[in-house]
């Protein structure tokens, strides 16, 4: 079972208002990103909160996933990836970790990824774009231990680069994985596009 997590706890501090709270076809980000996870399905979903709790926890009402609050969320990603792993139960196999700023990644390439984590189910999975590394990221469960001793704002990428042999990279033809939105210019920039061009397909 692939499990899914949503990091939206962060203080948006570039963006100068709550990024998981901005509106994304109609609705507030992040509870579009737990839409798209939702589609696929991973199961079960967990969204770390933090800043602004209450209203990202109102934005989410009705959908069936476990919200799991970060009160330490200003001492960076870390803390909310830690805070999401120890939510999960013992019955998933691996977790998609999602960044709540990425609002361009769909269902289709969700099961990409995790069509790949079931033949590499040792492997951490992630996607690429033009030879750069993006995100969501599949960790297995072996994995989890590492992620739980990270610390400050580089998240999982310190446990990525410590050993790549473990990496295995997915190509896509979509910038979804590389694109988010931590500025108001890149938040008209993605909106923009995506009013031009559409959704992107993996």
């Amino acid at each position: 079972m692939v499990a899914g997590l949503i990091l939206a706890a962060g203080m948006s501090r570039r963006m100068c208002q709550p990024k998981m709270l901005l509106s994304w076809r109609g609705q507030p980000l992040v509870r579009h990103l737990a839409q798209v996870a939702l589609a696929v399905p991973l199961t079960p979903l967990i969204v770390v909160t933090g800043h602004v709790g209450e209203a990202v926890a109102a934005a989410l009402g009705g959908l069936p996933l476990v919200i799991a609050h970060n009160p330490d969320f200003e001492q960076g990603q870390s803390t909310s990836l830690i805070a999401g792993i120890r939510a999960l139960g013992s019955d998933v196999d691996a977790v998609a970790v999602l960044l709540v700023d990425q609002p361009l990644v769909t269902p289709e390439l969700l099961l990409c990824l995790v069509s790949e984590q079931a033949q590499w189910p040792e492997q951490i999975i992630a996607p690429s774009f033009c030879g750069q590394r993006g995100n969501p990221v599949i960790f297995p469960r072996g994995i989890w231990p590492e992620l739980l001793t990270v610390t400050g704002d580089r998240g999982a990428r310190a446990v990525i680069q410590r050993s790549p042999e473990r990496l295995q990279l997915v190509p896509v033809d979509t910038s979804a994985v590389i694109d988010d939105v931590d500025t108001p210019a890149e938040y008209a920039a993605l909106q923009n596009a995506t009013q031009r061009e559409g959704p992107p397909n993996a």
